[in-house]
């Protein structure tokens, strides 16, 4: 029975998965998308994305870090630079699955993973400016409680109100 088991085997012994999602994330950090397997491009989400996260801070400690997951240099230069800059607001959810349909050979499900902010289809156009991401919680704060409008009721006029707008409404002659 598989209770409580989490990781994605992909068929493969430990060393053989670490060595397929190492190399998988080093193309996805150099081509900014590949076309894989659905299973594997779940897998590689997984792994991938607090590799990302690691990217933003530009410190010898996590790109030491980062190495000891991809041990490839051109891959570690390309996420703390270009990559870092990119997704710099972005508070998760770096990249996107697209499903593609069956493989003709063996029919295995395949999909295409991208980084999102490298899309231009999809995401803002290089010409509009990028709104810095916004910080969510579960709960409101009080800033954001005085912000938000306040619900009335329904509305009642008075009669100087009503007695207003029927001089208005009426046509000059």
């Amino acid at each position: 029975m598989r209770h409580g088991d989490k990781i994605k085997n992909l068929g493969r012994t430990n060393s053989h998965r670490k060595a397929l999602l190492s190399n998988l994330a080093c193309e996805l950090i150099a081509h900014k998308r590949i076309v894989t397997t659905l299973a594997k491009a779940k897998a590689l989400r997984v792994y991938v994305e607090p590799l990302i996260t690691k990217g933003k801070e530009n410190t010898t400690h996590q790109r030491r870090v980062v190495f000891s997951y991809l041990q490839d240099k051109e891959a570690i230069n390309e996420l703390f630079s270009t990559i870092a800059e990119k997704i710099g607001g972005r508070p998760g959810g770096y990249t996107r699955v697209i499903k593609l349909g069956a493989r003709q050979g063996d029919n295995a499900e395949t999909a295409l993973i991208e980084l999102v902010d490298f899309n231009d289809i999809y995401g803002k156009g290089k010409g509009e400016a990028k709104e810095p991401a916004k910080k969510t919680r579960r709960g409101r704060t009080t800033a954001t409680k005085k912000a938000a409008p306040k619900k009335e009721g329904p509305a009642v006029e008075t009669k100087a109100e009503t007695a207003d707008s029927a001089t208005e409404e009426k046509p000059a002659e």
